[in-house]
């Protein structure tokens, strides 16, 4: 049997609560009828995520590979079916995959990361190269971003009415107007989700490969906001914030093939969900404290440098 990282484990308790306890005390089990009826050996620690575990494994007694279990969510439903759609073109292979169990036998990729082993303009790049990669034709079963647009704007209105001195009023009506303008109606392209990157991990059979995906059916640049949020704390490192995102945005627009201007906009409204959202619950880096209030001041900054490009 497995033994759970303890961090991994209370995270998942703190986050989820019963349910998540639940899960835990189920899970090494699952992992064991997985690897005998894929045929797998473990072959190496135990890994994990924010939402689940993966373990290093020998398919068919030598293949390296990963089996990762996510705990049972919505949010974690179509990351297969992306997988499946992409084929191995710019993200890991899917060699399996159990539904019921929110597992899947994935293609091994090597456990560090592009945030780990790049900076500046070469993270900006790459993730740029992947986005275009993976920009394909979304199958129809996917859910569709453009749906979630009612939601979000009522969302930013209801925020702004119970923290009025949160965001300048510019700010939050920049975002709305994003969704108004962008966010009603896209194309039908599938869209990564949560393109950070974290998610961007070098490989054996390609130089890097996308990992962690949401699926999605929408405008591709909706993955710039997630990007730049996540390269906030790194950007301010730098010295000059806004000069850095400008730069982040240029060449992330550049080799992704997309247009800057709806990227910057998609971010803006990622970065002010991102600042209602902090207040409301934290982050997962911190729940509260002096750390939160510095990450909410940091993304609040983001919120405002995004609206006045």
């Amino acid at each position: 049997m497995i033994c759970l990282p303890e961090e991994f484990v209370r995270t998942t308790i703190a986050r989820e609560g019963e349910s998540g306890a639940a899960w835990l005390a189920s899970l090494p089990a699952i992992v064991h009828e997985l690897l005998e009826s894929w045929n797998c050996q473990p072959d190496g620690e135990v890994m994990y995520g924010g939402v689940g575990i993966v373990v290093p494994v020998l398919r068919k007694a030598s293949e390296p590979a990963v089996l990762k279990v996510s705990f049972p969510h919505p949010g974690n439903r179509h990351e297969p079916d992306a997988l499946t759609a992409w084929g191995g073109h710019g993200a890991v292979l899917l060699h399996e995959r159990d539904n019921e169990q929110y597992a899947m036998l994935l293609e091994r990729a090597h456990p560090t990361t592009l945030a780990r082993t790049r900076a500046g303009d070469e993270v900006a790049a790459i993730a740029g190269q992947i986005s275009r990669r993976l920009a394909i034709p979304a199958p129809p079963n996917f859910p569709r971003l453009q749906d979630q647009a009612g939601t979000w704007e009522k969302q930013l209105r209801q925020h702004t009415a119970e923290m009025p001195h949160a965001l300048e009023p510019k700010i939050v009506d920049a975002a709305v107007a994003t969704v108004r303008d962008l966010a009603q109606d896209q194309p039908d392209i599938l869209v990564h989700g949560d393109l950070n990157a974290r998610n961007i991990l070098p490989a054996v059979r390609e130089g890097w490969l996308a990992v962690d995906p949401k699926g999605w059916a929408g405008d591709p640049s909706y993955d710039c906001g997630t990007l730049i949020k996540s390269r906030s704390v790194v950007l301010v490192e730098e010295g000059d914030l806004r000069r850095s995102i400008h730069r982040t945005l240029d060449v992330f627009t550049e080799a992704a093939g997309l247009d800057r201007e709806r990227a910057r906009r998609w971010a803006q409204l990622n970065a002010v969900q991102s600042a209602f959202w902090g207040r409301r619950r934290g982050y997962r880096r911190a729940r509260k404290g002096a750390e939160l209030e510095r990450l909410i001041a940091l993304v609040d900054e983001l919120a405002a440098v995004l609206t006045e490009d």
